[in-house]
Formats: structure tokens, sequence, C-alpha cells
């Protein structure tokens, strides 16, 4: 019997050692890397514990995620992944490609039903397309569901600042947010406080140098700087910073909602509805037209503007070279210390615009430069959205077998539960928690992270947005848009005419899907054509903004805001509750 017992507890401690094993690496990483927290220690250990146990089943599985190229999910592939296998057993081979690759990849497996991934972080500028064709997994459904055993009892989602980029019209969530990130407008905070700089603008326009509320006083603001002051400590200076390549990433320069600042579309967040930002009008949950001849706005007047202006200040204003650049060749451009301001800046830059040495940075570790809200067009209207907001989130398929997509959820929770939700005090600096925003780590770094802070904390962030629902296939249509308005960039085209084959373009693509019937009762069903004097007479009528007619003076005054007294008219204090926008 002494015998038998003693084989017994030999057993028990066989079977039970690889937990207390997973407990050991959970308590690793908790003390070495998933600090700060937003949660206790002993909160931390809680939340693992429920990993360890809900991964046992699938232990010794190898799942494969993919994103796109980004600092934040770098970290996650080459650090959470480790920790993730260490703590659960489940080894993570995470994918990190170019935006356009996760695309492609993931239209692949949509089209041919073969698994190519068992998780994505892809853009919620999905959203549109993913509740429309029914093969991404309903995740309030999963979660209550069939996965309710894999779905993390600490998951707070209402807690997602992005939640509501994310959910169908439906009222179901489609993806939950790993990251976002604004394009904000950028300027020299330390130019635009200079005493002497100030006065010569005030005498010149009759108002004060600020941030730009609109795009008279931002394009005022261009002048002056590349025209008027020229130079600074001898270097020749730019008021105006873009790009204008015939490359694919000139379309995500407009679908990231420049038509929205310019006053394009309707009323209404996260999109404008009936027509979105995009131009696309839809009736109930039906796409019916993107021209605006079929009541959309792609064509009309305030998207013409938006394309005028862009290329009036990329010539005017710009570095020559801005005009032969892509996205990512014009990114680092501000940092070198020669422009004035950027209207159109990604947030997802702030890391790299703060290390020490940059001609933008002061001795300090503090930046000479600041971000603040975009200024708005002449046709925008109060109620519209402002601005785009990228936000990557967490995309199961049904394509992918039960066991395989449990596992990847089991991960895709991790990256963003409350354990790791800091991450690092957020490697890149994107955020998907109003905890986190708020977390004290943050308050004591805002000084060097020029207004980002305090943007995300402001009641301002509500207006930037991503793509949205309206849309009904993200990867068909969003190809369109670098080629069109490439061809308004090189001359070859007129703004008209580019948006006017654009909106032909979009049109041609929603009757197809409209035929194949493809995606439902939700999918597609064209307008007949009318004339414009038609729409913009029943916009008015029903209330609507989309489409508009031209304005008379698409250069109003100039009206500007000084940055200082913006930031301390925002609240310094959390909500009581989180919200999801």
């Amino acid at each position: 019997m002494m015998t038998s017992a003693l084989a017994l507890i030999a057993a028990s401690a066989v079977i039970t050692a690889p937990a207390r094993a997973d407990e050991a690496a959970a308590k690793k990483w908790i003390d070495s890397e998933f600090q700060p927290s937003t949660l206790s220690k002993e909160d931390q250990m809680k939340e693992m514990e429920w990993f360890i146990k809900a991964a046992q089943p699938f232990k010794g599985m190898e799942i494969n995620v993919v994103s796109e190229t980004l600092t934040t999910h770098e970290y996650e592939s080459r650090t959470l992944a480790k920790a993730f296998e260490e703590i659960t057993g489940i080894k993570v081979k995470h994918d990190i490609i170019q935006e356009g690759d996760v695309v492609e990849k993931i239209q692949t497996q949509m089209q041919s039903g073969k698994n190519v991934y068992d998780g994505w972080i892809n853009d919620s500028d999905f959203i549109g397309t993913h509740f429309r064709y029914g093969q991404a997994v309903d995740l309030t459904e999963w979660m209550k569901g069939e996965a309710k055993d894999a779905t993390d009892p600490m998951l707070d989602v209402d807690d997602f600042i992005g939640k509501s980029f994310t959910t169908a019209p439906n009222g179901h969530l489609y993806q939950l947010p790993d990251q976002q990130f604004a394009n904000l407008y950028w300027f020299r905070y330390d130019w635009f406080t200079n005493p002497d700089i100030k006065a010569k603008f005030k005498a010149k326009y009759g108002y004060d140098l600020g941030v730009p509320v609109n795009w008279s006083a931002y394009e005022d603001i261009a002048d002056f700087f590349t025209n008027d002051v020229k130079e600074i400590n001898g270097v020749k200076v730019y008021g105006h910073m873009d790009y204008g390549k015939k490359d694919p990433s000139l379309g995500w320069r407009f679908t990231d909602a420049w038509l929205s600042m310019a006053g394009n579309g309707d009323k209404g967040l996260p999109n404008g509805l009936p027509v979105d930002e995009w131009g696309i009008r839809m009736e109930g949950c039906r796409p019916v037209g993107s021209s605006v001849e079929r009541g959309g706005d792609v064509n009309g007047p305030a998207a013409v503007y938006s394309i005028v202006k862009y290329l009036d200040w990329l010539k005017k204003y710009a570095p020559p070279q801005a005009q032969g650049m892509t996205f990512s060749e014009s990114g680092p451009v501000p940092s070198q210390g020669n422009i004035a301001q950027q209207i159109f800046w990604y947030t997802a830059f702030t890391a790299d615009m703060v290390k020490p040495g940059l001609a933008v940075m002061n001795s300090d570790g503090t930046p000479k430069w600041r971000m603040a809200p975009s200024p708005h067009g002449s046709y925008w209207k109060e109620g519209m959205k402002l601005g785009y907001q990228d936000v990557g989130s967490a995309t199961l398929l049904k394509s992918t077998p039960v066991d395989r997509r449990k596992a990847a959820w089991l991960y895709l929770q991790f990256i963003v539960s409350k354990t790791v939700s800091l991450k690092k005090s957020h490697v890149g600096l994107t955020f998907i928690r109003e905890s986190d925003i708020w977390d004290k780590s943050f308050t004591e770094r805002a000084p060097k992270l020029g207004g980002l802070i305090e943007f995300y904390r402001s009641p301002a962030r509500v207006q930037w947005t991503p793509t949205g629902n309206n849309v009904p296939d993200y990867p068909k249509l969003a190809q369109l848009w670098w080629q069109n308005i490439g061809d308004a960039a090189s001359g070859a085209k007129t703004p008209q005419q580019a948006m006017d084959s654009l909106a032909a373009a979009q049109d041609s693509v929603l009757e197809r899907l409209e035929k194949s019937g493809v995606q439902g009762a939700c999918g597609p069903k064209l307008n007949k054509k009318e004339t414009a004097e038609y729409w913009f007479a029943k916009s008015a009528k029903d209330g609507n903004i989309a489409p508009q007619r031209k304005l008379a003076n698409e250069k109003p005054k100039g009206e500007t805001i000084d940055y200082d007294t913006l930031i301390k008219s925002w609240p310094a204090s959390p909500p009581k509750r989180a919200s999801a926008n």
C-alpha cells in the first residue's frame, strides 16, 4: 500500500508538473515583460491561469497568424508569440507582411475556402466586406456560443475604443481591435510660437498664427512659410508635405478619409449616412451607388474640391521631390526639420519622431512639434467625421477548422488581454482600450509625445474613424482609387475627370456584385440614374448633406486656434465608464 501510494503521488506530480511549469512561465513574463499594466500582478496571474486552462485541449498545436508590417505587430510576433507559447504550450507562427499582401491573402482564403491562416489581424476597413460575404466569424455569436469555453472572462469588449468601427449593421461584432492610430495635423510648435513669425503672419493675414481650423488657414500658413519665411537658420523651409507618386500607397492617401476632411458625404459617426466618405450611398444595408447621378458623392463638388486642393498644395508648398514620393518615402521627411506643417500625418509615426538627436527634438527629450485635430474643408459640416483612424483587428474566417480557429482566438485575445494591453507602454504608440489611454504611465509620458495622449483622451477623438459599412467589398474597391487619382496627380486627367472615372468604376463593381447576388439581402442594388440636380434637391429635402452643390466661395476666411488653449479646453479626467466611441 505504501508503494502504491508513492506511485500515485509520483504520477500525480508528473500530471501536474506541466501546469506548474506554465504558471512559472506566466510569472516570469508578468515580472519581466508585462509591466506596466492596468492590472495588479495578482490579477494578471489570474488571467494567465485562465489562458493555461483554456489552452489545454490545444497544447502542442502550431497555428499561423498574420498581420501587416507595423511596430506593434512586430512586437507581438517577436515577443508576445513566444510568451504565449511558453505559457500555453501552443506554438504561434506570427507572420509580418505588407498591408497589400494581407489583403491579397485574405481574399485568397475567402475565394478558395482553403485555410491560409488560422487568425488574421486585418483592418476594420473590411467590416462591410466581412459581414456581407458571411465568411468571417460573427464574434458576438462565437463568444457566447461555440467559443464560450475559449473566450477570456476578463475580455471587456466595451473597453475597446474601436468597437463601433468593427460592428456591422446587425449590431454584431465581427472584428476585435488590436491597435489603432489616426491621421492628424502636425506642426512645428516652436515656429508657430515664435514672436517674430507670429507678428509677420498677423500683419499679412489679419488673424493669429495657430492650429488651422479650416483649409483656408492651412493654405495661408503653407504659403506663408514657403514664400514669406522661406528660410529658418539658413535652411530652406516648406509650408506643407505630402506625396504624389502613382503607386498603391496613393490610394490610402485618399481612402483614408481625405474626402471626409473636405466635407464629402453626410453627417454621422462613425460614418456618414446615407452617404459615407467614399461617396457611397446606402439605403438600409444596401449600397445603391457612388456617382452623383445615382445619389452618391464620389464625383460631386466636395470630392473634386478635395483633389484640387491636394494637387495645388503639393505643387506649390511641398518640397519638389514630394511629387515623386510614395507614402513610406515621404514619412520621414518632417523629422528632417524643414517642414512647417503637414495636414495628413499618421500618429503611428510618433515613436520615430521622438528619437533623441532628431532636428525636431529638444535636448531635454521634448518635441519641437505637436499634433492636433485636422482642419476641415469648406464643404464640411458639424456632425461629420473629420479624418481616418486605422484599426487593425483580430478576425477569424469560417473556412478555418474549428480547433485551429479556437487556438488562434486564444492567441488573438492574449495579445489584447488586460495583462499585456499596455505592451511595454505601447510599442509604436497605438491604442485599443479606454483604460490604456488613462493609465498613469501615459500621463507621465505625455509631455514627450507631442499631444498624442491629449488627443486620444479628448472628445474630438470620435470624429476620426475607419472605412465603414457602406463599402461592400474593400479589396475590389480600394484598388480603384490610386489608379484614378494617380491620373489626376500625373496631369493625365483633370480632378473632375479623375473622380468621374472613379465613380463609374465603383458603380461598375457594385453592379457586378448586384448581378452575382453573392452578398445576399445586404448586397448592392443600384439606384437608377437621375440628374445631379435631382439628387441635390433630394438631399436638401430629406435633411441630408450629400451630394452638395458647388459652393460659390470655396475659400472662406482662415480660422485658427491657439494650441495651448485647445488642449486646456479638453477634459483632464477619465470618463466614469469606458465607452466604445
